[in-house]
């Protein structure tokens, strides 16, 4: 039979506001066993998952010889008494005296313990799996919560381009692309379109899509992740931290507030979270130094942190870490030398507890014109495509600061992902790009 009318989120009869009434879902069969006289499908929508009930006497011998023939992954609709039930999955089952089968499915292709490699290659099917889901909804949890902080502390919102014809963050990890016969690439950062905008709007941001080409195979790197960036006028090194984990502490206590199911779910420890509220700790580069050489490790001013590094010098914290005034040489040519130790700059990479990869790199930005061709040029940049840049350095310039978040990094923290491509719905990784 056909059911219409208005249907009731899983979610919600889990949350116990249908008890004892008759209400209509629909979703996907996520489980299903029985006998011939009795069926126990569990169906999901985007909500969560209910058990629901289909006994012979109730709907009838059509429709529960249909029934039987449901599949994993099959659509359907039901209607029936919501009722609590302790042994079912979130304590309520449906009694269903209805159901139509919307779609019907054929034998999934994927069963338990299958490999990473199946489960990539079909990505468009497991996407639906709860790991997945669950972590898709704490990461719109999190784009809602930044996009929140944002409005509140009077940033506006900007759409700079993805091809460009500047490399912002080193010309090795550029993917390069005809662009109707010059040479351009995709974009690796938003930021130097940002600090034009600041010329006019003041405190800008964006959120879009970056590409870095690197030939890693590790736990932590994507060719193409979110990037939440930020720029503003009038703010130096140390605002710029300031606003930082400002933005931090909001994204976490939020989305603690409306995700607690599903990072429980994850396996996250929500206590921890709690206690990621301002303000964060500082170190300088040269105290990572000392840091790391005390924990055994071969490490000398001008050496870059891998993951090791990182680990060592959080593992022992319950809130990120900024890390701040790194080697001149390790950073890209807008950061600002460091007035009082010129081998430095004037910057800050935030590392989160436990291990897991810098979630934010910003800085003061230089104003110096001279500067920053000199730093182009000991670079081997030529300046051709740079002399707009350098153009927001000759009409007004004011001394400005900004960051950029990877949205992966953070929710591969939020959520202990064990690995980075389950923190976006199709990951582009080294050798994959599809589906």
């Amino acid at each position: 039979m056909a059911i219409e009318g208005s249907f009731v989120h899983i979610g919600d009869i889990i949350a116990g506001k249908y008890d004892g009434q008759k209400v209509s879902i629909r979703g996907w069969v996520y489980r299903e066993r029985g006998t011939n006289k009795l069926r126990f499908i569990i169906v999901r929508d985007a909500t969560g998952i209910i058990q629901s009930v289909i006994d012979i006497s109730k709907v009838g011998e059509e429709s529960f010889a249909k029934a039987k023939k449901l599949q994993i992954e099959a659509s359907v609709k039901l209607h029936g008494l919501v009722t609590v039930d302790a042994r079912a999955p979130g304590g309520h089952e449906l009694q269903a005296d209805a159901i139509e089968i919307v779609g019907i499915s054929e034998q999934f292709p994927i069963t338990e313990y299958q490999s990473e490699e199946f489960l990539l290659d079909n990505r468009h099917l497991w996407i639906r799996s709860r790991h997945l889901t669950t972590v898709m909804r704490v990461k719109s949890a999190l784009l809602r919560s930044a996009r929140e902080w944002f409005d509140k502390n009077e940033f506006f919102e900007v759409t700079p381009p993805i091809i460009t014809m500047n490399a912002c963050e080193g010309g090795s990890t550029l993917f390069n692309l005809n662009y109707f016969g010059e040479k351009a690439y995709l974009s690796q950062s938003a930021q130097m379109y940002l600090e034009a905008l600041i010329f006019s709007l003041e405190r800008v941001w964006s959120l879009t899509p970056s590409f870095r080409a690197e030939k890693s195979r590790t736990l932590r790197h994507l060719a193409e992740y979110w990037h939440l960036e930020e720029e503003a006028a009038w703010v130096d090194n140390n605002e710029n931290i300031k606003i930082q984990e400002e933005l931090v502490s909001h994204m976490v206590q939020s989305v603690l507030k409306n995700c607690k199911e599903e990072l429980t779910f994850l396996g996250q420890d929500l206590e921890k979270l709690k206690k990621v509220e301002p303000p964060f700790k500082r170190i300088t580069y040269y105290d990572a130094v000392k840091i790391l050489q005390n924990k055994g490790f071969e490490f000398k001013f001008g050496d870059d942190f891998g993951t090791n590094e990182e680990r060592a010098i959080t593992q022992e914290e319950e809130k990120p870490v900024f890390v701040m005034n790194f080697p001149k040489d390790l950073k890209a040519f807008y950061m600002k030398e460091n007035p009082d130790d010129p081998k430095t700059v004037l910057c800050a990479d935030l590392l989160p507890p436990g291990g897991y990869p810098e979630l934010i790199g910003g800085s003061e930005r230089e104003t110096d014109v001279a500067k920053l061709v000199a730093r182009l040029q000991k670079e081997n940049i030529p300046l051709a495509n740079y002399e707009w840049y350098l153009d927001l350095r000759r009409f007004g310039s004011v001394p400005h600061s900004g960051f950029g978040l990877g949205i992966e990094r953070f929710l591969f923290w939020i959520c202990k992902l064990e690995h980075i491509r389950d923190s976006i719905p199709f990951p582009r990784v080294l050798n994959r790009a599809k589906p």
